[in-house]
């Protein structure tokens, strides 16, 4: 194991521990008073959280541990699981925030879209690792990937869960975009992958009749959100400006946040941003930003190295999703964009995602160990 950890991306895990690390102590600051509301101890939404980081702990060992060449047979069975069950959700899901996007396990829920994350990156890579291969490759398979990623939107978007549907959208095309697929292909299949999305958003409209309930419409109204205080549309963006006013360049003052008392609804999930600004100063959420900057290059600098498509699109597709997480969480909470409840990276609350985005990692370590295994082999040889 020793041997394995000297060739990890050491600047990428130091940084990802240390923000998993501050994550799970925001969560238990933000939490806690809302948890003591609900009749339960303080530390309820933190044990959760770190019973997942446990369960995420050891599948990044077991990801790191298997190569990469090895997803091949597993990537078109799971992004067809992931499909099927994206669909079941409609049957079987639970319903909260007027969304169907949870399966119940237990005291625990699992949201099946946050995994599409992930299936769709390995799914895109092999498709596109085999049009490296071969340029020739039949027009339509090139589109698979493209294909099955506009389904998936298209199933999550039906939920209605725009934000995470946003996230699938932006990594499919990405990949599509960045994929060695000929030019005279791409024009055709995303026509395809066009079809697929307004086919699948289509049937969902002729069964329930819509696609966004009045809440998700309301999102739209974002401007000026502290003229409507009073209104769902404004209040919660209205009490993040305060807590970022709250804050001052620099301040140590660790649970002290106002706006955690319930001024500021689901302070430790998708508005955890600023409550770190309004306890620790404008300064230190600015390098909390560096940070991340940090943690996506060194996954790109990983992916540049790559000695194959299939692993260069695997990291390529990991930095997309983050990226991708972090605009839309900071243009949402700051009144930029509507809000779309999508989390920020390693520090909001939710079991779910944080298997998903500890995983993407160590797919990223795992393509470092290989690229460390072709260079020592090349200076041997």
């Amino acid at each position: 194991m020793r041997r394995l950890i000297n060739k990890l991306d050491k600047v990428l895990l130091i940084s990802s521990i240390i923000l998993f690390g501050f994550g799970l102590f925001m969560i238990f600051d933000a939490s806690s008073f809302k948890s003591i509301s609900e009749g339960v101890a303080p530390t309820h939404y933190l044990f959760r959280q770190i019973l997942f980081m446990v369960l995420s702990i050891i599948v990044t060992i077991i990801v790191i541990l298997y190569p990469t060449r090895k997803y091949k047979k597993w990537a078109l069975p799971v992004a067809i699981g992931i499909i099927i069950l994206l669909g079941l959700l409609f049957v079987f899901g639970a319903k909260a925030n007027g969304a169907r996007s949870w399966f119940p396990v237990g005291p625990f829920t699992v949201q099946p879209s946050e995994f599409a994350k992930i299936a769709i990156i390995i799914f895109s890579a092999f498709v596109y690792g085999a049009v490296s291969k071969n340029p020739t490759l039949n027009n339509f398979k090139t589109s698979y990937a493209i294909i099955a990623g506009a389904i998936m939107t298209g199933l999550t978007i039906a939920q209605p869960d725009a934000g995470t549907g946003l996230i699938l959208f932006i990594i499919t095309t990405s990949l599509y975009f960045m994929s060695p697929v000929p030019v005279k292909h791409k024009l055709r299949a995303s026509l395809i992958g066009i079809g697929a999305l307004i086919t699948v958003i289509g049937l969902v409209l002729i069964i329930k009749g819509n696609v966004f309930n009045s809440m998700q419409m309301a999102r739209f109204n974002f401007l000026k959100p502290c003229t409507r205080y009073q209104e769902n549309t404004g209040y919660q963006v209205c009490n993040g400006y305060i807590a970022i006013n709250n804050g001052k360049l620099i301040s140590v003052s660790p649970g002290n946040s106002k706006q955690k008392y319930l001024y500021l609804p689901e302070a430790y999930t998708d508005f955890i941003f600023p409550i770190i600004v309004e306890e620790f100063g404008l300064i230190p959420a600015i390098l909390v930003i560096l940070i991340y900057v940090l943690i996506i290059y060194r996954i790109i600098l990983v992916g540049k190295k790559a000695t194959n498509i299939h692993n260069q699109i695997l990291c390529y597709g990991v930095a997309v999703f983050l990226f991708s997480h972090i605009i839309i969480n900071l243009v949402g909470v700051l009144g930029i964009s509507p809000l779309t409840g999508v989390p920020l990276p390693f520090l909001s609350y939710g079991g779910s995602f944080a298997l998903t985005v500890s995983t993407s990692l160590a797919i990223v370590q795992r393509v470092s160990i290989e690229n460390y295994d072709s260079l020592k082999r090349k200076v041997l040889n």
